[in-house]
């Protein structure tokens, strides 16, 4: 699931003339002009470009610097009644993809992905999670569809399906081989076809260390709910996930505190003093 992709570590310096982790307006325009074009290529590339103009465009998911918010994900069991929680306010970098996670419950426990590197702060704290996996997956989730113009991103029409007796489109979203730490995920893309606006996800994860014997997890169906006005962009306020097979809840959750912090220093996405570079996945 996670996108710990070999562009972000090419680009953790490029737009950098300064201090701050926000890019040059030129390189930002120069991103933004290679994605279209490389989408354009396609009528699902189109179909995705439509969906990122609908929530604001590429100039503002990039331009913006980097972006806080609260991301509260609650595992329920098979009544739907929740049972875990992984609660953590996060700093993300949309142009580099590197992330700062710190326990809403706990904010001397951190946790984050430089880009190159995962780590944990302090050195042997219990974590809700895997680190290095989620360091970036709600990142990914909250960025669809922004996220899906990067490079390595795959993308195919796939047949229509429906959202709560609502019609959607649907793009098949695949990664080149070699592309983060799961090139194996796909993502279904459920569209409006009226708005563009992203309606949720169909998702399998590939990550090796949640799958030792090779292959995927079932297939999961989240539901993005509600819409949140951040800078530019249109985000969601929530999701509901459901086992695609059954209809069996798994998890909700919802996207808080979200705002730009466009004066973020790049050191913010280094590994801190006090905390342990993490081996393997």
């Amino acid at each position: 699931m996670t996108r710990l992709a070999a562009f972000g570590v090419a680009l953790l310096l490029a737009g950098c003339g300064s201090d701050l982790a926000r890019p040059a307006d030129r390189d930002v325009d120069a991103r933004v002009a290679e994605a279209t074009d490389r989408l354009g290529g396609s009528e699902a590339g189109q179909r995705v470009l439509a969906a990122i103009d609908a929530h604001g465009g590429l100039a503002a998911w990039y331009g913006g610097g980097p972006l806080r918010f609260r991301y509260t994900y609650t595992r329920l069991d098979s009544l739907g009644q929740p049972t875990s929680a992984i609660d953590t306010r996060q700093l993300v970098d949309p142009w580099a993809s590197r992330a700062v996670h710190t326990l809403a419950d706990d904010e001397a426990v951190s946790f984050g992905w430089t880009g190159t590197e995962a780590w944990v702060k302090p050195e042997g704290a219990e974590l809700p999670t895997n680190a290095r996996f989620w360091s970036l997956t709600p990142y990914y989730f909250v960025g669809i569809p922004f996220v899906l113009a990067d490079p390595g991103v795959q993308h195919a029409m796939a047949s229509a399906d429906s959202v709560e007796g609502q019609p959607v489109d649907v793009v098949r979203i695949t990664f080149e081989p070699g592309t983060g730490d799961a090139p194996d995920d796909y993502y279904d893309l459920l569209l409006d076809p009226e708005t563009d606006r992203v309606r949720g996800v169909r998702y399998v994860v590939s990550y090796a260390a949640f799958n030792p014997d090779g292959g995927h997890t079932p297939e999961t169906r989240m539901l993005y709910d509600g819409a949140q006005t951040v800078g530019a962009m249109t985000l969601q306020e929530g999701f509901r996930s459901f086992d695609s097979a059954s209809g069996r809840p798994k998890a909700r959750g919802t996207v808080t505190e979200a705002a730009f912090a466009p004066e973020t220093p790049a050191s913010a996405f280094g590994v801190p003093e006090g905390a342990a570079v993490l081996d393997g996945l």
